[in-house]
């Protein structure tokens, strides 16, 4: 079978995939069954050895020991009662200004985003506990929903994000560059947020309200509610700061951050029994979901990598003519289509391999690329028609609040999003500025 066209069999093995994922297959049993197929049609039985060698290689390696560690820390933060004590916080530190409960929020999704490392985590706690609030107080429910799903996926690029992880395990890239990387553009799309809801709420007073002024505080009481920073802000500065700062190595912060997540919950009097086997039930399969699919795309990878495809893309792009930054830029808009469809996991397992080596023969740095990535994947758990973040929201949101109220409420937020990537496209250096100060050039 070696006469046949690379081009070909890899548009016949995506093409299977989709058809397979399109028909309701899971995405590890879609990724199995196209690989396995594929490597018995190319090779024979041999190529089933790929199977067993593929599964070795994605076990062996140590970096991964930091995913359940990092779920399980915000899994458990999630539940202490850490965000309450937040939102509390912020309405008594912004709830005056105008939007200012939809510029708190923003604020408690990047803190939760450092706490939980995942996407879902603040939309749904934030959901439950500010969506009520501020509907109660008259802001439009478009812009509270736009805001909660929008501030929630920052948990991609606001360190320590778990598909940061992935993404560096995939591309044999340094963790804590990445983190790093991660952290100016995470602050200012947030910054970006703020900034829209302050000028909505300024232009249309009635949908933004400030709270009443019974419920406002002032002088020692604003103090007394910072307070409610002080244990998820040692947290974070202490696994932030031991991973970039090179103390320990991602794993070994992981478990520190789940240690210091049991502390946390512990002092606030929430840690049981029961809380602690639910943490570790939802990890448990958490994991089991991650790791299975890691194994099928790792064996999609090699065997579509084993015929070629990987040049075969590289020189595909030599032979377009195309300037480097519209390579990249074609690059963006798949990840934006295909994110409409795929889960993030699938899509950074199944581009990762083929994209970096591209990126790599244009000259281009793949801890800024990494960036894009991580952006393009926040905008697209925002676009309808399935944007996970709209679904995580639907879940917690009243019957009042329709599917087609939020696919309108993220509107707004996903040109904001466009925006901020296009200024990271056009200014490198707010990607790779914090990278280049800790670990040099």
């Amino acid at each position: 079978m070696a006469d046949l066209d690379p081009l070909i069999v890899t548009l016949g093995m995506f093409l299977s995939m989709l058809t397979l994922l399109a028909m309701g297959a899971p995405l590890t049993w879609a990724l199995l069954s196209v690989g396995v197929g594929s490597a018995y049609f190319l090779w024979g039985p041999a190529g089933l050895e790929l199977l067993a060698s593929s599964a070795f290689s994605a076990m062996d390696n140590f970096l991964l020991v930091a995913l359940p560690m990092f779920i399980f820390m915000g899994l458990m933060l999630q539940r202490s009662g850490i965000t309450d004590d937040l939102f509390d916080m912020i309405n008594k530190l912004m709830g005056g200004f105008p939007g200012g409960l939809g510029m708190g929020t923003v604020i408690i999704c990047a803190i939760i985003a450092a706490m939980a490392g995942v996407s879902g985590a603040a939309t749904v706690s934030l959901g439950i506990i500010a969506l009520p609030a501020m509907l109660k107080r008259g802001y439009d429910k478009k812009l509270v929903t736009g805001t909660i799903m929008a501030g929630g996926a920052l948990g991609f690029l606001i360190p320590p994000s778990v598909l940061m992880i992935v993404y560096a395990f995939l591309a044999r890239e340094s963790v804590g560059k990445l983190f790093a990387a991660g952290l100016m553009p995470g602050l200012m799309l947030a910054g970006i947020y703020m900034i829209y809801i302050y000028f909505f709420a300024v232009r249309n007073p009635q949908a933004a309200p400030s709270i009443s002024k019974e419920e406002r505080v002032y002088g020692i009481d604003k103090i007394k509610a910072l307070k409610a920073l002080v244990l998820p802000g040692l947290l974070i500065g202490t696994v932030l700061g031991f991973i970039i700062g090179g103390v320990t190595s991602p794993s070994e912060a992981s478990a520190v951050g789940a240690a210091g997540s049991l502390v946390c919950a512990a002092i606030y009097r929430t840690l049981n029994w029961k809380m602690l086997k639910d943490v570790l039930l939802n990890t448990t399969q958490l994991m089991g979901m991650l790791l299975w699919i890691t194994i099928a795309a790792v064996f999609f990878s090699k065997v579509y990598i084993g015929l070629g495809a990987g040049s075969l893309i590289t020189e595909l792009v030599e032979d377009a003519d195309l300037s480097p930054y519209w390579v990249i830029i074609a690059m963006l808009a798949t990840y934006f289509i295909l994110g409409m469809f795929l889960d993030d996991f699938a899509i950074v397992f199944i581009t990762v391999p083929l994209f970096i080596p591209v990126v790599q023969e244009l000259g281009f740095d793949t801890v800024w690329f990494a960036v894009l990535f991580i952006i393009s994947m926040q905008t697209a758990y925002l676009t309808p028609p399935f944007g996970y973040n709209l679904f995580y929201m639907r879940s917690v949101a009243p019957p009042s609040i329709t599917i087609y109220d939020l696919y309108k409420a993220v509107i707004p937020f996903i040109i904001l999003q466009v925006i901020g990537l296009a200024l990271v496209v056009a200014f490198p250096q707010i990607a790779l500025w914090l990278p280049e100060l800790i670990f040099g050039s």
